[in-house]
């Protein structure tokens, strides 16, 4: 059975790397998805088998060995309904969130195992070293990941202001707290028995301190990278407490996880022009309030819905740039109404996507295609910028921050620095929003006040049928 199980897990494995390579395509994400359900799917099976052969069938007659089975089953159908539940309720503005708080209960898990395998060589009054390092560190990963993905939870469904926590000498803090606790995982690795117990109850505490404050201390606008990189803590934490219960599996998926986030979160920091190290330590972010140089930049103008479709009409090329207030109005289907129709004009309409669009990675792609947008002319940003002085039109639907010229001009702005897509360098621009509120990062954007850019102001979803109908 053991050798079953241990193929089934090689097998896994394989499963779990084809997923991550078929998303890196849009035209294979969803083979990707399949592959690693099928993987996920297997890994529970054999582990299940693998559980039940180490019981073994005579101790069946024993009532806590069924009592466990029972716990198990009910407690992985109580997991698979709330998941479908889940799956079937939360829009897709609803998935930052979500995913951010599932990363909380890998970590939580993390600290639960660590302390119970703890618990199990500490009743023999002997502890390997090595092993208290595993449970140490992974108990510390997995609680710093449980309280910043709360946070971060919090912080992107509005729950929480999106303002960075600056408290006095926050970084001195942060290294106290790690310095702290590298003496407490040597005190722990030197303790036998329940004497261990002491430094890994204080150790947890001050990750837990650690993980709120991280994110706390993060501003809305280099939220994207936080959630990535929460991604990537939960991978360590999920390793780690593979090494505690000495499932290969575990220890293999946790790393593809832990690894693919960092590299993530490295590549959304370079596309920001973001030091990696100063986004994770509360370097950057804003107040949530409109900040960087105090100017007037004029007045902004507004145009109507049947105007951008006659403008669209007479366009030759047009470049739709979305963001998150996209998201929020739903705007993905008639935007992709609108795209069929422009291109059965003749008209060439293609999609320029900032890396950290949305409030998480890939987001506004997700939802292109959940409408059918051709994945051909959903385009990156280092694809699409060149081609901005050749475009008629741009809609900028919803975007804010990442359409920001002031980033490229104002050497103070918090965004200074930040690649951007170069929208304003087209022969027009109109831009889907609400109100002339600032975005995420809480920037004023001087896009709004260009000459060739004017302001279409109401719900995205509806203005944008509006101009579907208006084009006949």
């Amino acid at each position: 059975m053991v050798q079953f199980v241990q193929g089934a897990y090689i097998l896994s494995a394989l499963l779990f790397i084809l997923a991550l390579a078929g998303l890196s395509k849009h035209e294979t994400a969803r083979r990707g998805n399949q592959f690693g359900m099928a993987g996920m799917g297997l890994a529970l099976v054999a582990t299940l088998l693998l559980v039940l052969d180490y019981l073994g069938t005579d101790y069946f007659d024993q009532g806590p060995v069924v009592v466990g089975l029972v716990i198990i089953v009910v407690a992985g159908a109580i997991g698979a309904v709330i998941g479908l539940r889940l799956a079937q309720r939360v829009e897709m503005t609803g998935m930052p969130e979500l995913i951010a708080m599932m990363h909380s209960f890998v970590g939580l898990a993390a600290v639960l195992v660590g302390y119970n395998t703890y618990i199990e060589t500490a009743d023999f009054g002997h502890s390997d070293s090595v092993h208290n390092a595993e449970v140490f560190i992974g108990v510390f990963i997995g609680a710093v990941t449980f309280t910043g993905s709360i946070v971060a939870n919090l912080k992107l469904s509005a729950r929480m202001k999106s303002a960075p926590l600056t408290l006095p000498g926050r970084h001195q803090l942060n290294l106290a707290i790690l310095v702290v606790s590298a003496l407490l995982m040597v005190w722990f690795m030197l303790s036998d028995g329940w004497v261990g117990m002491a430094p890994l109850v204080v150790m947890t505490v001050l990750a837990l301190v650690l993980g709120f404050h991280l994110v706390a201390a993060i501003g809305g606008g280099d939220m994207p990278v936080v959630v990535s990189m929460l991604n990537s803590y939960s991978g360590w934490a999920a390793a780690a407490a593979g090494f505690m219960l000495g499932n290969d599996l575990l220890i293999i998926t946790g790393a593809l996880v832990g690894s693919s986030g960092a590299i993530l979160s490295y590549i959304m920091c370079t596309a920001m022009n973001r030091s990696f190290v100063s986004v994770i330590a509360g370097g950057f972010g804003s107040d949530g309030a409109v900040s960087g140089e105090a100017r007037d930049y004029g007045e902004h103008r507004e145009i109507q819905a049947d105007e951008v479709a006659a403008m669209l009409k007479d366009a030759s090329s047009v470049v739709i740039t979305p963001g998150y207030g996209m998201a929020v109005a739903q705007a993905q289907y008639p935007v992709a109404e609108m795209t069929r129709k422009l291109r059965e004009k003749g008209v060439d309409v293609r999609f320029g996507i900032h890396p950290v669009a949305g409030r998480l990675p890939g987001h506004m792609n997700v939802l292109l295609a959940e409408a059918k947008v051709p994945y051909d002319i959903v385009l990156e940003m280092d694809e699409i910028n060149d081609d901005f002085p050749d475009t008629d039109v741009v809609l900028v639907i919803g975007a804010n921050d990442t359409v920001n010229p002031a980033a490229m001009e104002e050497p103070n702005s918090p965004i200074a620095g930040m690649p951007v897509l170069e929208v304003w360098k087209a022969r027009d621009v109109i831009v889907f929003k609400r109100s002339m509120a600032t975005g995420y990062a809480g920037v004023q954007n001087p896009l709004f006040f260009r000459e060739n850019s004017q302001m279409l102001f109401g719900d995205a979803k509806d203005k944008v049928n509006e101009i579907v109908a208006a084009l006949g």
